[in-house]
């Protein structure tokens, strides 16, 4: 009973402000890739990369709401051979300059320059919050795509405090991967 009593008043205390339940937000920065990729067919191996949006694979982990507030932007929508500096600047002036208005990043990206990308931004971010990069082997169209699962984990990940400061981490088939 003396425990109850001491929950109840810490509760009474915060004042149910929500503060101590607070998700905390993601921000996930869209570039294309083989995780945005589409085909018309579930059963061909045929797809084009960086045809859907981030919304849409957002939209296809109805669990992300559990883990965290999502944002999502659309950087690009491209397949990562056509990766570039423009778009390396682009990601690390806007992980600069967003860095006090979110709890951590995800980028989804293309697996073909992903390393390249992960590297830059590692020399070039200056924000202490979590960076990870997340990709896909299947498209999102494939019937065994494994971009939701990846990216589920990706935005776990970033929400974990205990990504902070360790340089960009990237994120696929249950793995985390660090510099």
């Amino acid at each position: 009973m003396e425990f109850f009593k001491k929950t109840a008043l810490a509760a009474l205390v915060m004042g149910f402000s929500g503060a101590a339940l607070a998700l905390p937000n993601i921000t996930i920065l869209a570039t294309g890739g083989t995780i945005a990729g589409g085909g018309d067919s579930a059963t061909k191996s045929n797809y084009t990369a960086g045809k859907v949006g981030v919304e849409n694979l957002v939209n296809a982990v109805p669990q992300l709401k559990d883990i965290a507030n999502v944002k999502g932007e659309q950087v690009v929508n491209i397949g990562s051979q056509d990766m570039n500096d423009n778009v390396w600047l682009t990601l690390a002036k806007k992980i600069n300059t967003d860095c006090d208005k979110t709890d951590g990043f995800v980028i989804t990206h293309g697996t073909d320059t992903m390393e390249e990308t992960a590297y830059f931004l590692d020399l070039t971010v200056k924000c202490d919050k979590p960076v990870v990069m997340v990709g896909a082997m299947r498209p999102s169209t494939s019937m065994s795509a494994d971009g939701p699962f990846n990216l589920y984990n990706a935005v776990v990940t970033a929400a974990d405090k205990a990504s902070a400061n360790r340089g960009v981490l990237v994120v696929m088939n249950d793995t985390v991967l660090d510099g």
